[in-house]
């Protein structure tokens, strides 16, 4: 009987190991990284077993998922995944809304905007989403202004007026923090400025308002959106444990959407 009961628990066992969904999720370093640690200890005892995979830019993450390496990422707001969708061909789905990380403006040489000098070095990121999106805050601080019909994808060349003659030192996201040194300010993602140790609320000269249109998702390949893995990986980010997660550990930078 004792054989045939711990036998009878052994099938069971495997059984429910059979049953678990495994996934890859696919993240940037810092911020997206460590709370999707959170999300994974959530979902595992919701059987669904989460692989995270990090990537150190913007692009590879969409291209990993539309080749199939992962099932799905987090990363990236809907204007980005836009973008990548219309310019690559990508057949991404968003499933879910996940955090807002406000874009700062950061320097080592001024301690406001208004203190900048006439031709002032200003690094903002090389994609065209994150780049619009570093030049519109910069116009909401009164630093320029854009041509209007480029809407949330404005480039240098949308600058229609520049009064303190800024040059835009177009750079890549996650070389943005170490241009400190160089710039005389630096507009920077802050799943990027946190993994260089400076945090948005505290350490920014100036940061973006939490309601604008870059809240960020979770993303699958279109089709997949109704699987059951799916309903799962978002349930366990919209636990009350990753929220409080998130407020407990990145002190005003992070915003959640739930």
């Amino acid at each position: 009987m004792l054989r045939l009961t711990t036998l009878t628990s052994v099938l069971a066992l495997a059984a429910t190991a059979l049953m678990a969904d495994e996934i890859k999720v696919g993240v940037t370093p810092g911020v997206h990284a460590q709370i999707m640690e959170e999300v994974a200890k959530i979902a595992a005892p919701m059987g669904l077993d989460i692989d995270i995979a990090e990537f150190s830019d913007y692009v590879i993450p969409n291209t990993a998922l539309a080749d199939g390496d992962i099932e799905a990422n987090s990363f990236q707001h809907t204007p980005y995944l836009d973008n990548q969708v219309k310019d690559r061909g990508f057949e991404l789905v968003v499933v879910g809304t996940t955090i807002t990380t406000p874009m700062g403006v950061y320097s080592d040489k001024v301690g406001d905007v208004s203190e900048l000098e006439k031709g002032a070095k200003v690094a903002i990121p090389n994609d065209p989403t994150n780049g619009g999106r570093a030049l519109l805050l910069l116009q909401d601080l009164g630093l320029l202004t854009l041509d209007e019909s480029a809407g949330l994808l404005p480039s240098p060349l949308d600058v229609v007026d520049n009064p303190k003659g800024l040059k835009f030192l177009e750079l890549d996201a996650a070389q943005l923090p170490r241009t400190l040194a160089d710039a005389d300010i630096a507009v920077i993602n802050t799943n990027y400025a946190n993994a260089a140790g400076l945090n948005t609320k505290e350490d920014s000269i100036a940061m973006e308002k939490a309601d604008g249109p870059y809240v960020n998702v979770i993303v699958v390949r279109k089709g997949d959106e109704d699987q059951e893995w799916v309903k799962t990986l978002v349930e366990a980010y919209h636990s009350d444990e990753v929220k409080a997660f998130v407020e407990d550990n990145f002190a005003g930078s992070v915003i959640t959407s739930w």
